[in-house]
């Protein structure tokens, strides 16, 4: 690596603590807003995670307006009718509160107040030709890492396709991030953005494009996510590891922005458009068996992802001890009662030349540790159609 020359930037600024939510009005000053558009989605909304930020706004006086009809995986229409919104309405700083998609669709209507045409003419990385509306990114969950990333992921639903959107022109202006938001989080979807968490910074640890700041960021977010997850799903309640989660998941994405991901981020965009598998769920599903196929791409690595998740690696050989990251991410996702396989979403035989030909089409597959062919991408899906059940949920999880 010491050859290489790497790059590493970030535009967001980042605020993080217990509390942290009280302090947007004073945000919303200093970038110059004066009418805020609130992007949220109805589970937020009904959930009372919205109110934690519009008091504050009501009690400074700064006006605001909500647009909340973004559902999972956010249409392309979503972000015409929220920009449309707040063209009409006066509306010049957005505010995005949620999981990646309320998130991402805020980036998305930030670019397209100052850029013209639709975002369609985005879809690419680099093409935006001017910075967009301040945005100010507030996550509800612990995974996607939107608050600061480039990327916006949005749903083409009529071709069933997602479309991604790269640009540093995307990040938003500010990650206002408060684990007091996250704490109703209910356990299934603890336990679904946790694992897209560890997905990013594991893939981004042993991808071809690591770099040094990135990788101390992954092996970071690993250690977090190692000590935490298992808490916050049981103990939703328990302040520290929401704490530990939602640190996790941006020191994540911090990682994986200059990098990109791998094989399990590249297969989960198919599989999740064509057949309505969460992210953090069908990259929970995906992430073992990757790991399996890429082991040898990267042996040094996987042992030390074995370690950070606590196995035990003395007097074992290289081989053997970088085997035992599998185990673990195996144990991990039983232990948080994410057992599904993806044949239990409806996934079959016959819909694998189409899956695996739209994810050889992903960025991320040149940068994975071992170059696939479309017949090790299938071979990867059918470990994740039938894998082995014999590792029990520790209990059911609601």
């Amino acid at each position: 690596m010491t050859d290489r020359i790497f790059r590493y930037e970030l535009p967001t600024i980042i605020e993080f603590g217990v509390g942290a939510a009280k302090t947007l009005p004073r945000h919303v000053s200093e970038l110059g807003g004066s009418k805020a558009l609130i992007v949220c989605d109805p589970g937020v909304l009904r959930a009372g995670g919205v109110d934690k930020l519009t008091e504050p706004l009501e009690q400074a006086g700064i006006p605001y307006i909500l647009y909340s009809d973004i559902e999972p995986d956010p249409h392309i229409e979503s972000v015409d009718a929220a920009t449309a919104l707040a063209k009409a309405e006066g509306c010049d700083l957005v505010v995005g509160v949620g999981g990646g998609s309320s998130l991402d669709t805020a980036k998305a209507v930030g670019l397209m107040m100052t850029n013209d045409g639709n975002i369609r003419d985005y879809v690419g990385i680099n093409k935006v030709p001017r910075k967009g509306a301040p945005v100010i990114a507030v996550p509800t969950t612990a995974g996607t890492g939107s608050e600061l990333t480039i990327w916006s992921v949005l749903s083409d639903k009529k071709a069933k396709v997602k479309l991604s959107v790269g640009s540093a022109y995307n990040c938003p202006t500010l990650a206002l991030c408060d684990p007091e938001l996250t704490v109703t989080l209910p356990a299934h979807v603890t336990a679904a953005t946790g694992m897209d968490a560890l997905t990013h910074a594991l893939e981004s640890f042993v991808n071809k494009a690591t770099q040094p700041i990135s990788e101390g960021m992954s092996v970071q977010a690993m250690k977090m996510i190692a000590r935490s997850l298992r808490l916050a799903v049981v103990q939703g309640e328990n302040l520290t590891a929401r704490h530990d989660m939602l640190l996790a998941s941006l020191i994540a994405a911090m990682a994986f922005n200059p990098t990109r991901l791998g094989l399990s981020h590249a297969l989960a965009i198919p599989l999740g458009a064509h057949f309505k598998i969460p992210h953090g769920t069908v990259n929970a599903i995906l992430l073992p068996e990757v790991m399996a196929f890429n082991l040898i791409g990267n042996l040094e690595k996987f042992r030390e992802i074995a370690v950070i998740f606590g196995e035990k690696t003395d007097h074992l050989s290289l081989r053997e001890a970088a085997e035992l990251s599998v185990a673990a991410i195996r144990r991990l996702n039983a232990d948080i009662g994410i057992t599904q396989t993806l044949s239990d979403y409806g996934v079959t035989e016959d819909a694998l030349d189409r899956i695996v030909e739209e994810a050889m089409l992903s960025g991320n597959v040149p940068v994975n540790p071992v170059k696939p062919t479309l017949e090790d991408l299938k071979q990867i899906c059918r470990a994740a159609m039938a894998k082995d059940q014999a590792l029990a949920p520790v209990l059911e999880r609601s």
